[in-house]
């Protein structure tokens, strides 16, 4: 069975969404026969990259105070942390994040996409390091068990799987997703938005028993 999630990096709503996946995926029992895919969604695909504080991107983005913005990062932190996910409120910069979608997909082509995608929202929404930067790019591509230099040329040709990640959003699009996270179990059942854990295990039992009854 195959679950694809459409989602940003930069989405704290996501970070925290795939969190809860995870959990529920665990308590699934058919969860080694289950198939977790990642989807390219931009949220602001026009944003410059990696320079502007995180809370006054976002802020300006859609209409908030910067007092309104801080709760929303706050009540995200919280959320990641019941998790048990790292999550700096402050001290981040918002950025385009189109050069992360197209190394998750070099990272696919390897069997590696899951493991880099880890290494991203760790890196976007705890370190102190910048998911926007190549070189950084390059080290959590190597991390995750990737060739170096590989990834490094993939970064450098602009054109490098951005028919992917167009194509991914396309396909969003086609689905009637607007925003993510979005999450679609077996083409036949779509999740939106940071739901609880149990009901990622109950949308995996419910495409499962249709799987088997088909």
């Amino acid at each position: 069975m195959r679950v694809e999630i459409w989602a940003d990096i930069a989405c704290p709503w996501c970070y925290v969404g795939r969190g809860r996946f995870e959990r529920g995926l665990q308590a699934f029992a058919h969860r080694d026969e289950v198939e977790v895919e990642y989807r390219s969604f931009e949220l602001n695909p026009t944003a410059e990259n990696g320079s502007t504080p995180i809370i006054d991107a976002v802020a300006r983005q859609y209409g908030r105070t910067r007092d309104e913005q801080v709760a929303r990062e706050e009540r995200a932190a919280s959320e990641a942390r019941a998790l048990g996910l790292g999550y700096r409120v402050g001290g981040r910069v918002h950025g385009n994040t189109f050069d992360v979608h197209r190394l998750l997909h070099f990272a696919k082509e390897h069997g590696r996409q899951r493991t880099l995608m880890d290494l991203a929202y760790r890196v976007n929404f705890a370190d102190k390091r910048s998911v926007y930067d190549a070189d950084t790019l390059v080290d959590i591509a190597v991390e995750a068990g990737l060739d170096g230099a590989e990834a490094r040329r993939v970064l450098a040709d602009a054109g490098a799987y951005a028919d992917d990640v167009r194509a991914d959003e396309r396909q969003a699009s086609e689905l009637g997703a607007t925003g993510v996270p979005f999450f679609v179990f077996d083409r036949q059942y779509g999740v939106t938005g940071m739901q609880p854990s149990e009901l990622f295990t109950q949308a995996l039992e419910q495409a499962w028993q249709d799987r088997r009854a088909a």
